[in-house]
């Protein structure tokens, strides 16, 4: 008997290993069906908060200064065909029924779709106060459009198994997409920790300024982040595991390391979820692991099963290209060749199909308490904060910090407000906020004047000076400088 050949050996090795490290379980991917269309329905009513100011061409985001933002035609949206509330809320409308499609796996694979459509149109329609989980929840679904969702627990799977109770179920399935969304999982998180080697998280010192309510932590996050060997303990925690767990999930991919590594990462997601406010991040994050559930955790079934079907030559191509893209992107961002820009034609495919692979979340997090307060001048001479529905201004530190703000997507919008690429938004976000107000108050009440500003205070070294600057101004200024006289001189 002549002994195997080594390039034989290794091929048959590595093919064991990636079934074992790709195959998913379909009462694990109809969990994770059901996890995405709740969170979609979620965010399609916790945006209707925000509708007039957010989706309508009299708020914060109109869509002539919001083209010059995207500056590129590749970043399309379906909110874009028309300016309208009545177009924007029907866009906004569709990630809602799509998600209550998906949740419940009716005509699943269109559902998916629609979800997917509606979900990328709203985030350009409001991207500057989107942030990494809504892009992720995109990429996801992106993935989800190539698995077979409805296989199981569905009204799909109700409706083929009543038409014959003999069809046998669908029990795995081990493709190109679900390689993909595994991968995608894992990007996210060994990218943040790639993101997180340097000076500040090394030191120990960044996860505390990261806690506290004037950047992104909540009350109990403060709390935390104010005990020195808890913040360091929890801080080099984070940095190893999302360094480390995720190669493990594909290393070590048996079902029990498997199910305690899901576990840890659901834990690691609620514990952001009590000490950050960062929106359903938390949630986008849970339901990601789901497809991950290892097949001993669901019942048993009593129906006969069998393999899942493999994609069609078509969507394992589209599949496979659409993850050659992705995995281009993330290459690009986290190795030297960042400084390279990719050709055309990789960013417009990158754009259109809403896969940059962008994942620093919390990567540079600076020595410095900063905050956002806006002081509007009232007919009857009060000024107010209409950033905090009208409370009493308070220029430095707001109480509360960020957890004053309505939401986290106001603390998002106002950070990217202050870059210089968001300039040509500033005007109209002022403008928007006047105009709501004054739409809601009497005469005395009416805004003369609004400035919204931002203060930042560096939290180590000598130089703790409180730093405020203007970010925008309504009523706008003439290019002459009218205006700025009489605001000095109320001043």
């Amino acid at each position: 008997m002549t002994a195997e050949n080594p390039a034989r050996r290794l091929g048959n090795l590595l093919a064991r290993w990636s079934v074992a490290a790709f195959t998913l379980d379909t009462r694990s991917l109809a969990a994770y069906r059901i996890g995405l269309g709740l969170i979609l329905v979620a965010d399609c009513l916790l945006r209707t908060r925000d509708f007039s100011l957010m989706f309508t061409p009299d708020g914060i985001f109109p869509l002539e200064p919001l083209a010059r933002f995207h500056a590129t035609a590749t970043v399309w949206s379906l909110a874009f065909l028309h300016d309208s509330a009545w177009w924007s809320g029907t866009v906004l409308a569709l990630e809602g029924v799509a998600g209550a499609a998906l949740a419940v796996g009716w005509h699943t694979r269109v559902a998916t779709i629609a979800a997917w459509v509606a979900l990328v149109s709203v985030i350009r329609r409001t991207s500057p106060a989107v942030n990494a989980g809504d892009v992720w929840l995109a990429c996801q679904l992106m993935w989800s459009m190539f698995l077979p969702l409805g296989a199981r627990w569905s009204l799909d799977a109700f409706r083929t198994g009543r038409t014959s109770a003999a069809t046998p179920l669908t029990s795995t399935v081990c493709s190109p997409a679900s390689a993909a969304l595994v991968l995608q999982i894992l990007v996210v998180y060994f990218s943040a920790g790639l993101a997180k080697c340097n000076a500040g998280w090394v030191a120990g010192e960044s996860l505390a300024h990261a806690l506290s309510v004037h950047d992104h932590g909540t009350p109990l996050g403060m709390m935390l982040g104010g005990i020195p060997w808890l913040s360091r303990l929890l801080q080099w925690s984070v940095v190893t595991g999302e360094l480390v767990l995720p190669l493990a999930v594909l290393v070590c991919p048996t079902p029990r390391i498997r199910g305690l590594l899901v576990a840890v990462f659901v834990a690691f997601h609620l514990g952001v979820w009590l000490g950050m406010a960062v929106g359903l991040f938390p949630a986008i994050g849970i339901v990601a692991w789901l497809p991950l559930v290892p097949a001993a955790i669901w019942p048993a079934d009593r129906r006969p099963v069998q393999p899942a079907a493999k994609l069609t030559r078509g969507a394992a191509w589209a599949c496979g290209l659409a993850a050659s893209l992705a995995a281009v992107s993330f290459v690009h961002h986290v190795t030297p060749w960042r400084r390279m820009v990719l050709p055309p034609p990789v960013v417009a495919a990158l754009n259109l199909l809403s896969l940059s692979q962008e994942w620093e979340m919390f990567g540079g997090v600076l020595a410095q308490e900063q905050w956002f307060y806006s002081r509007a001048l009232l007919a009857d001479g009060s000024e107010v904060d209409l950033l905090r529905d009208g409370q009493g201004v308070e220029p430095e530190r707001p109480t509360g910090g960020a957890t004053s703000l309505p939401h986290h997507r106001w603390h998002k919008f106002l950070g990217v407000l202050t870059q210089p690429s968001a300039q040509i938004l500033t005007a109209p976000a002022a403008a928007g906020l006047a105009r709501q107000w004054n739409a809601r108050h009497g005469p005395t009440r009416q805004v003369v004047s609004l400035d919204i500003r931002f203060g930042l205070q560096a939290v180590q070294g000598n130089d703790n000076a409180v730093l405020d600057f203007l970010v925008a101004s309504w009523p706008p200024r003439s290019t002459a400088g009218g205006g700025n006289l009489e605001r000095f001189l109320r001043e």
